[in-house]
This record gives structure tokens, C-alpha cells and sequence, in this order.
């Protein structure tokens, strides 16, 4: 009897992977290998195991990769500001390649020749998972069956009802069938009532954060210290990536923060709206901007905030594993050197504010801020810089005047 082919699906245990595992089993005769990657998910891993191989999988393997995500992906794309059309801070995105990676890595533990995941057709996480793949290891099969002919489910309604035929145990039902993705930067929130943005979230929606209208009266202040643009102390004492993240979206969430509502342009051409909580990233973000307010100059301060657009791009595209984001990763370390810091942020009724920050690095100069005339800075010299500057506004404005006066 020929040996069978051994496959590692990307296994969350929800929806989508739960019709994948047995029907590529069904379909290619594949030996199934789950991998589970813990991203810090909280319960949503809670007997994933046993449930993989209740599905048919030969083996579950769950990986806990918090530090890593944190270090190696969370921390250089804060470093980069990088936010995708002005709102989304790239929870699922950075977390793909990431998790696809690790796949790869299982495939090679176990002798398997292929890797599949179940993303659909239509959105982003197909490219970034085949994207990685294609990076790390091309010579592994790709095997998506949103997109293969051989599947033949057409929506996550038809996907509950093949769960039943086939008597897998899920969660969703056809009234509850948001489809989410969550780990410790965030949780998204798509479909159903969601896929009309004329529909207001529901209250009952938010898994991360509070609605803004049952939060606090009376707000919470955080001090978050970095050093050379990565945080490494909240409230004066040293903490873990993975610990700080965690204790940032308790204190969020209890205030609202990080709720955004967003249409966003898919890479595949199509528009889409997600509902995003990510409370802790939104305080970091927000922290990390304000210390660089302070350490930046004006000109890497500018050319950082166009590198931070193409950063987000290539994030939300998949394409983490490239030269181009290791070379922004370069230019961006050397604009963290200075950095370094402490910043205070209010938390109030969804909102995440400065309430001051401080750094030994700082450019900002009392003296040179003031409204008062000093000794360190002449305001003679301004005249003949602005008479400089403004030339070429002055020598466009006198041609057209001349061209009109001979045209009249």
C-alpha cells in the first residue's frame, strides 16, 4: 500500500478549518497534520487539540509563538508607524506570515509535501499565507480549497451545513456567524449584519474593548517607557513584550480604546468592512508617535511618515518576507536611536490622549519655544530667510501679473 502524502493545515479550530481538515482527507487522501499557532488567542485554543484529531487529523501541533510575534513582528512594525489607510493597525496581517512560517517549519519536521490553509478566495489572507509560502519553501504544494474546483461550498452558511452532514463540532450557526480573527494585538470582526456599513456595530459585538457607553466616568493614565522606539516599561517597572500587550488591552478595553469601524481596500480590488478592537496596540501607537514628536527632526520626521505607508502596504499585502521590508527595517532602527523615553497617556470614554512625555534626547527647547524674544534667536534673521524662501512664489506671481497686462 502506497504511503500516503502528508499535509500541515493551518488550524484555527474555527469555521472554515474545521470543514477543511476532514475534506482534504476526503478529497486528495492527504494525512493531516493541524498546526495550531498560539498568538495569544486566550481560549479559543482550549481543547483544539483534541477537536483536530476528533476531525481526522493524524496529528495537532500548537505552538506558542507570543514572544516571537511580539519581538520579531510587533515591535519593528511599531517602530515603522505603520497603520493601514489611516485606521487599521494590522492585527491579522503581521500575524500571517508568522504563522505560515511556522508551518513550513512543521512541514519540514514531518516530511510533509504540501501546506494549506482556509483562507477564501476573495480576501487578503490567501496572498500572505502563499505568499510565505512561496518565500520560505517553494517547493511545497499549496493547496487553498476556497479556491480549488473540488470544493464545493460556496459560503460559510453552506460550510455550517456540511459541519452538520459530516457531524463536526463548531461554534457558529447561521444567525452568529461573524467571522473573526484574534490574537493578542487585536480582534477583527467581519460578515453578516457587518457586510452593510449602514449597520451600526452592536454592543454585543465587542469581545476586547467595552462599548465607549459603558465605560468609566473618571479616566486611568499609563506611563509606557521605550527604549530606542521599543516599549520596555509600563508604570516605572520592566515587563515582558507579551505581558505589557496584555495588561495595555486590559486597560484599553475597559475604556473603549482601539474600536475602529473601516471599509478598506482588499488587495484583490474589493471593498470591505471590518470592525477592529486592538486596545493595547492603539496606546503604543499613540505613545510611540508622541515620543517621536519629541526625538525626531523635522526631515527624517517626514520621510519616516512616507516609509510608514509603504510599510503598512507591504504588511497588508503579505509580502513580510522581502528585501524591500528589510531595507525599511534598516532605515527605520536608525531612526529609533533617539527614541527613547517616557510618555503618559489618558484613557478616557474610547479615547487614548498624551498627558505628557519626557526625553533625555528631546530637541524640543523651552527657550527657543517661547513667545519670548532671546538672545538664542534673532528675528531679523527671519526677514531675509522668508524673502529666500518665498522667491519663487514672488517671481511667479510678478511673470503672470506681466503676461496678463500684455494680454489686456
Amino acid at each position: 500500500m502506497a504511503k500516503k502524502e502528508k499535509i500541515v493545515l493551518a488550524y484555527s479550530g474555527g469555521l472554515d478549518t474545521s470543514v477543511i481538515l476532514p475534506w482534504l482527507k476526503e478529497t486528495y487522501g492527504y494525512e493531516v497534520i493541524a498546526f495550531a499557532a498560539d498568538l495569544g488567542q486566550g481560549d479559543e485554543l482550549a481543547g483544539i487539540k483534541k477537536k483536530a484529531l476528533a476531525n481526522g487529523a493524524t496529528k495537532c501541533i500548537v505552538k506558542d509563538i507570543r514572544a516571537e510575534f511580539v519581538s520579531d513582528y510587533l515591535w519593528p512594525m511599531l517602530k515603522s508607524g505603520a497603520v493601514y489607510e489611516g485606521g487599521y493597525l494590522l492585527g491579522t496581517s503581521i500575524a500571517r506570515p508568522l504563522i505560515a512560517k511556522h508551518q513550513v517549519l512543521v512541514a519540514h519536521a514531518e516530511g510533509a509535501t504540501a501546506v494549506a490553509h482556509g483562507a477564501t478566495g476573495k480576501g487578503n489572507d490567501q496572498v500572505r499565507f502563499e505568499l510565505t509560502y512561496m518565500a520560505l519553501d517553494p517547493s511545497l504544494k499549496i493547496i487553498a480549497p476556497w479556491k480549488d474546483p473540488k470544493f464545493t461550498l460556496t459560503s460559510r452558511e453552506a460550510a455550517v451545513d456540511y459541519a452538520k452532514k459530516h457531524k463536526i463540532p463548531i461554534e457558529q450557526t447561521k444567525k452568529q456567524i461573524y467571522s473573526r480573527d484574534r490574537n493578542l494585538w487585536h480582534i477583527s470582526h467581519e460578515g453578516a449584519d457587518l457586510e452593510d456599513p449602514a449597520n451600526e456595530p452592536k454592543d454585543s459585538l465587542f469581545v476586547l474593548t467595552r462599548p465607549v457607553s459603558k465605560t468609566p466616568n473618571k479616566p486611568d493614565y499609563v506611563k509606557i517607557a521605550f527604549n530606542h522606539g521599543v516599549p520596555t516599561k509600563l508604570n516605572g517597572k520592566k515587563i515582558s513584550g507579551v505581558k505589557l500587550v496584555e495588561e495595555l488591552n486590559r486597560l484599553g478595553g475597559k475604556h473603549g480604546v482601539g474600536q475602529i469601524d473601516l471599509v478598506e481596500n482588499r488587495l484583490v480590488g474589493i471593498k470591505s468592512r471590518g470592525i477592529y478592537e486592538t486596545p493595547g496596540g492603539t496606546i503604543l501607537v499613540e505613545a510611540h508617535k508622541t515620543l517621536e514628536m519629541l526625538t525626531l527632526d523635522r526631515e527624517t520626521m517626514h520621510y519616516k511618515q512616507q516609509i510608514a505607508l509603504k510599510y503598512a502596504e507591504l504588511v497588508y499585502y503579505g509580502q513580510w518576507f522581502c528585501p524591500l521590508r528589510e531595507a525599511l527595517d534598516a532605515f527605520v532602527n536608525v531612526t529609533q536611536q533617539n527614541v527613547t523615553g517616557e510618555v503618559k497617556m489618558k484613557l478616557f470614554k474610547g479615547r487614548c490622549t498624551p498627558a505628557g512625555v519626557k526625553s533625555p534626547n528631546s530637541l524640543y527647547s523651552t527657550d527657543l519655544a517661547s513667545f519670548k524674544m532671546g538672545a538664542e534667536y534673532n528675528p531679523t534673521d527671519a526677514t531675509g530667510f522668508i524673502r529666500l524662501f518665498g522667491l519663487p512664489i514672488k517671481v511667479a506671481s510678478a511673470i503672470k501679473k506681466t503676461k496678463k497686462s500684455k494680454s489686456d
